[in-house]
């Protein structure tokens, strides 16, 4: 009986293991700064400074609270943009008309440790509290480089690219959000009115 019960707690912790994150159990933030050392990072906007979102640049810095898989990173959002062209519809992605394409260029460095993230840590945020997910599909026109759909980056590295989203045409996001697991709060980039 004894030999089941340990049976059981060693599936029941195999089972709840979701992958080597880096992140889990938790990520700690430690600071905000520019992109890359001695660039000066950009001003807030007023409208990002309320919301307590970065400026597009702003380096987001997070670090392990696991001894056992330590590791520092830091992240940002480098632009926006919508409206490009593709051969695949961004209204047939959507399942409904009036979409288009758009694209965040993003940046994940590591200076210590290791850090994996994927495509699905990203979100585009709206006002009304909408949120789209990243595409589900990619043709060979989307924009280059794409952001990995899943990439493991190690100290002295960096993985950098565009994520596309089918997007509603005339309805401008208000942030990109950045929720990796094992990170108890997204952290948020103000996109600028087009």
């Amino acid at each position: 009986m004894a030999l089941a019960g340990v049976l059981v707690g060693v599936l029941i912790g195999v089972t709840g293991f979701k992958g080597d994150r880096a992140a889990s159990p938790g990520a700690t933030v430690t600071q905000t700064v520019p992109a890359t050392p001695g660039e000066k990072a950009p001003a807030p906007s007023p409208s990002s400074a309320t919301r307590g979102a970065l400026g597009f640049g702003e380096d987001w810095r997070f670090t392990s609270s696991d001894p056992a898989k330590a590791f520092e990173a830091g992240v940002t959002v480098l632009g926006y943009r919508e409206g490009f062209t593709s051969v695949g519809n961004a209204s047939e992605e959507a399942g409904e008309p009036g979409y288009v394409w758009a694209y965040a260029d993003l940046r994940l460095c590591v200076t210590k440790g290791s850090f994996t993230d994927s495509t699905t840590s990203w979100t585009l945020y709206y006002s009304d509290g909408s949120r789209v997910q990243r595409s589900g599909t990619t043709y060979g026109d989307f924009p280059k480089p794409e952001y990995p759909v899943e990439v493991t980056v190690t100290a002295g590295k960096c993985a950098r690219g565009k994520l596309v989203f089918a997007v509603p045409d005339g309805k401008r996001p208000q942030s990109v959000l950045f929720a990796p697991e094992g990170v108890a709060e997204p952290r948020e980039w103000a996109v600028p009115k087009g």
